[in-house]
């Protein structure tokens, strides 16, 4: 009888032990240093990317967001880009986009525009408010005066070819 429970609590220890090691290698988050480990990941994988974004060569076809860039792009058809950091389908379009900006027409700027992430501003948002936008991966073109000429999501530059107006 003694040695059945002994062999009774053992397993019970074992089960207990089991579940804890399950539940707390299912969630990430609850590593002291994932919050760490996931922000260097995120700077490493921006790195490259941000260096050599464009900020304002009136020349370039795919450009990073500010006031001026958007501005000095009127004579142009102009797409805005609305892009996160973290998203995981914006990031393939980012590298597609620098990859093949000679494809982007002479005539089109695509400008990025952070969307939801760290690196938003409020011009940002301001501009996601004013086109309706919802969610990362949202392309929205205008017209010279900043009004709405066609809207879509996702895609990469294949999309971008076939959806300018």
């Amino acid at each position: 009888m003694k040695n059945s429970l002994v062999i009774i609590a053992g397993v019970a220890v074992l089960g207990v032990v089991g579940v804890s090691v399950f539940v707390l290698s299912q969630n990430p988050a609850s590593s002291p240093n994932s919050a760490v480990d996931q922000t260097m990941m995120d700077d490493e994988n921006m790195m490259g990317g941000d260096e050599t974004m464009t900020h304002s060569d009136s020349d370039s076809r795919y450009v990073e967001y500010s006031k001026s860039a958007l501005d000095s792009s009127s004579g142009k058809r102009r797409v805005l880009f609305f892009y996160a950091n973290w998203c995981p389908t914006c990031r393939p379009a980012d590298i597609s986009f620098r990859e093949n900006e000679s494809r982007i027409p002479e005539d089109v700027v695509l400008i990025r525009v952070n969307y939801n992430d760290s690196d938003t501003d409020n011009e940002e948002k301001d501009l996601a408010q004013k086109y309706g936008v919802t969610y990362q991966h949202t392309y929205v073109q205008v017209d010279s005066l900043g009004n709405e000429v066609f809207k879509w999501n996702g895609g990469q530059i294949d999309e971008l070819l076939n959806n300018i107006r």
